[in-house]
């Protein structure tokens, strides 16, 4: 056979052509944006490591979630930063703590038009930065943080939070949570396990945003960076403890194992294009060193190419409108 008789380039030979054979497409319903709100501002504040991010007061976060709904967006996905901290995360449970205020705020505006989904996790609340209760020798305690978890699940729930992301990384909280909500006759709740979150330097910005006060690291509890097989398996546990999606982060230096996952998983699998990716694209970008919205877009498909059904990225919005735009 001639090899010039098989000319894969017609496949590629205009745009209307590369559109119709795109094995993979984006669509604004499959993102889902992380929102910061701040106890205690009243109008927005950036993030210096995040360029375009920022911290939300109350008013500016529904702003916000309100032009995230009209763009068409899947879901947001909240995190609170409150003004006082201690070692069990006293706030991440108060009715009247910033998480729970803000979610009841964003449920009422926008709850029928997305997602309404909140960060289920102690780091934010905590004096130490831990995602869980301390031990007396300064570990983290994995069971006492269960009923932490429990508890804020319930408080999550109540506020309005129709997605609980249960970030912690600590062993068997899929199954402490659902039983608590299902005991509390909550089983309406959806819960996205972070199933494969490692103990990543991307997460370097994020610190920053949530203002951490973390010393050391949390490696005994988010997964080594060298495991792929361990990703699959978690992700197996908590679909195994009834969780409704499972979570692949960090997004781009983890591909295979979000391939992994997306292949054995039942359940629906996102992923999450972290601070530190954020930060790096939005970097090189201001230097004039890539062309910033075709690099955007592309990280973004590359990560659906490898099995997510949805992902949570910062640029969720502007992904809109140029995917409106085309």
């Amino acid at each position: 056979m001639n090899p010039l008789t098989v000319r894969p380039r017609r496949l590629r030979q205009s745009a209307a052509v590369r559109r119709l054979m795109a094995e993979t497409r984006l669509d604004p319903a499959q993102l889902v944006l992380p929102m910061f709100v701040k106890e205690g501002i009243d109008e927005p504040r950036p993030i210096a490591s995040m360029p375009g991010v920022g911290h939300h007061s109350l008013d500016s976060l529904r702003a916000a979630a309100v032009e995230a709904a009209e763009a068409g967006l899947g879901g947001l996905m909240l995190f609170g930063i409150p003004r006082e901290r201690d070692a069990v995360g006293s706030g991440a449970t108060d009715p009247d703590g910033i998480l729970n205020v803000a979610t009841r705020v964003v449920a009422a505006e926008v709850g029928d038009a997305l997602v309404v989904q909140t960060d289920l996790c102690l780091d934010e609340f905590t004096d130490h930065g831990h995602c869980g209760v301390l031990a007396d020798d300064g570990s983290v305690d994995n069971d006492a943080t269960l009923e932490r978890y429990s508890d804020m699940a319930l408080a999550q729930a109540e506020a309005g939070s129709a997605l609980l992301g249960l970030s912690g990384m600590m062993d068997g909280q899929v199954a402490a949570v659902r039983e608590a909500l299902d005991a509390a006759g909550r089983s309406d709740v959806l819960l996205l396990g972070y199933a494969a979150k490692y103990a990543s330097s991307f997460f370097g910005p994020f610190r920053e945003a949530v203002e951490s006060a973390l010393e050391g690291d949390r490696r005994t509890y988010q997964l080594d960076p060298a495991n792929r097989r361990e990703g699959r398996r978690e992700a197996v546990l908590d679909i195994e403890q009834g969780a409704d999606v499972v979570m692949v982060k960090p997004a781009m230096s983890y591909l295979d194992v979000l391939a992994d996952v997306a292949a054995t998983s039942p359940v629906p699998v996102w992923a999450y294009q972290v601070s530190g990716e954020y930060a790096m694209v939005e970097a090189a970008a201001a230097n004039g060193w890539i062309d910033r919205e075709r690099t955007v877009l592309e990280t973004i498909t590359g990560i659906r190419r490898a099995g997510a059904d949805a992902v949570l990225t910062y640029w969720a919005v502007e992904v809109a409108g140029w995917l409106r735009a085309r």
